[in-house]
């Protein structure tokens, strides 16, 4: 794995509600912008939905993470194949922002800004209602970006669940309770 890839860049909470975790990915900023919007991309790191790019269009997000890649390893007690979750485009702003509801739990925007032949990927989540939600978006979007850094480098991720069971520990460890 490139040092894109890593699970080094863990997120951290910038208000008591709040998680932030930032990556540099490999450009351009409108291929970023694809991963992020198109949902045959979306799919291949987080998950499906097609969106009608405005403010206020509703969407559902449909992850199966068990087909991210060939072998995503055992999935957690309690995790399904599949899960739908509605949501709704709450900030638009095509190739730097797109901001949605995530279900019941919160709010999440993502900034992306050229550096260099680099784009930095900033993923904010906010308004998370409790401990457990947060320990679980936590590892969950770190483990997603991870597939996300891996795709758009050409590089083979780490199997999902693996890395998402590590890293829910992990979080578990540096957030505070």
């Amino acid at each position: 794995m490139t040092e894109l890839a890593t699970t080094q860049q863990y997120g951290v909470l910038t208000e008591p509600a709040t998680l932030t975790i930032e990556r540099l990915l490999p450009g351009s900023i409108d291929r970023v912008w694809a991963y992020l919007t198109e949902s045959d991309l979306r799919r291949q790191w987080l998950a499906s939905g097609t969106m009608d790019m405005r403010v206020g269009a509703p969407f559902e997000l449909t992850w199966r993470n068990n087909q991210l890649m060939d072998n995503p390893g055992r999935a957690p007690e309690g995790f399904t194949g599949e899960h739908q979750m509605q949501s709704e485009i709450t900030e638009l702003r095509p190739p730097h922002r797109i901001g949605f509801t995530f279900g019941t739990a919160g709010e999440v925007t993502f900034d992306l800004e050229p550096v260099g032949d680099m784009v930095r990927l900033t993923l904010v989540h906010r308004r998370l209602p409790d401990r457990t939600t947060m320990l679980k978006v936590s590892a969950g979007w770190h483990a997603h970006v991870d597939v996300l850094a891996a795709r758009l480098t050409g590089e083979e991720p780490l199997p999902f669940w693996d890395n998402w069971t590590a890293l829910r520990a992990e979080y578990e460890r540096r957030l505070p309770a």
